[in-house]
């Protein structure tokens, strides 16, 4: 039987809920040619919104939609690399087929595959792209060169696409790839990644080559009145009964984040008995602060005094002003200069962002486990 909740992956077919307006318009986009961007704070579904709309469209023979996460890519040319072998390796039925489409749309290069024992297992493409025999040029052509090969339209979806701007000359790699990508007819991108902050910093800037690229999505949590019922019909599946308040109260203490949803509510089935009680959401709380608390500890154990005095004054209510008297005589935030610094160190750590109200906390259960075991 299918797992009835799913977190710290992508989810997929039973384990996907909501986000109907978003798959509308994602998947709108990918069928005309609609370049987009999904910025959004960890934990809110991104990844998962991607591979649902790719997979309601595998079975299209107008649009291939690729998918790579480049995470793992600290230079220019390793992007490249990972670049050109997920196209080649998305767009080809065959082995045979992706050694060829290799040699004819890359020159001087020596395309390898490489396997793993098991027979059932998968393999990967490596291509040996370097500055010796590629351009960048060459190789950011490749989807449109491709798509016009095929007659079909290519849609390339990149996760973790903040990576980009932490490349040495990351600056003139931006100009690059966005002087080919904006003139491609038959190749759009869906760019995208887990670090709020740094993809606010290429997208949203009127100085960066990327303002204005495409589509902004900005995924926001999934409501109360979607959780509720997906929650309780999950527990059916396990043959549980979960009470629709219960449930109710399970988005509350997570948030409503999906992921935490996700994490709680297996935690929560995981401790109770057929019928679940006010103990076993509880025990099911608890599961959950043990599995987070080692990343709270290590996300804060090279903090300094003042950095974590701000968020004990975020935690007490202050989310704005931090410089009057109100706030420092309770919390030594050091000097008025030094607030900048700590801002910026708390922002790039990603532990505080940005909103109506002024700074907060990003994380629902960072902050539950700050103000209890740290206050």
């Amino acid at each position: 039987m299918a797992r009835p909740f799913v977190y710290g992956m992508s989810v997929d077919e039973d384990n996907f809920t909501d986000r109907e307006l978003e798959t509308k318009r994602l998947r709108l986009n990918f069928e005309n040619g609609v370049n987009s961007i999904i910025i959004s704070p960890r934990r809110m579904g991104k990844t998962s919104l991607v591979k649902h709309v790719q997979a309601q469209m595998q079975d299209s023979e107008d649009v291939k939609v690729v998918y790579m996460d480049i995470y793992k890519c600290r230079t220019e040319y390793d992007f490249y690399e990972k670049f050109a072998s997920s196209i080649i390796s998305a767009t080809s039925t065959r082995i045979e087929r992706m050694i060829e489409m290799a040699k004819e749309f890359l020159m001087g290069i020596t395309p390898k595959l490489s396997y793993t024992p098991e027979p059932s297992s998968d393999f990967s493409l490596s291509l040996g792209i370097t500055p010796s025999n590629n351009t960048p040029e060459d190789v950011l052509e490749l989807p449109e060169r491709i798509a016009g090969k095929l007659g079909v339209n290519i849609v390339v979806c990149i996760d973790e696409f903040q990576q980009v701007g932490e490349f040495p000359n990351s600056l003139s790699v931006q100009r690059c790839i966005r002087s080919v990508w904006q003139h491609h007819k038959h190749a759009s991108y869906c760019l995208f990644g887990s670090k709020q902050h740094l993809m606010s910093q290429l997208f949203y800037s009127r100085k960066m080559p990327f303002y204005q690229f495409g589509d902004m999505f900005f995924l926001k949590k999934i409501g109360v009145e979607h959780w509720v019922p997906y929650i309780v019909s999950r527990f059916a599946t396990a043959n549980k009964v979960i009470s629709s308040d219960r449930a109710l109260r399970i988005c509350q203490r997570a948030d409503c984040y999906p992921s935490y949803v996700q994490q709680l509510a297996w935690n929560v089935l995981a401790n109770s008995g057929d019928e679940v009680t006010d103990e076993d959401l509880d025990a099911g709380f608890e599961a959950t602060m043990a599995q987070v608390s080692p990343l709270f500890v290590e996300q804060t154990s090279g903090l300094t005094t003042y950095q974590l005095n701000f968020i004990r004054a975020i935690c007490a209510g202050y989310h704005k002003n931090f410089g009057q008297r109100e706030v420092t005589s309770r919390f030594d935030l050091g000097t008025r200069s030094n607030l900048t610094k700590i801002i910026n160190r708390l922002t790039e750590k990603e532990l505080i962002e940005t909103s109506d109200e002024g700074f907060v906390l990003g994380d629902p259960l960072f902050e539950y486990w700050f103000a209890h075991f740290m206050m």
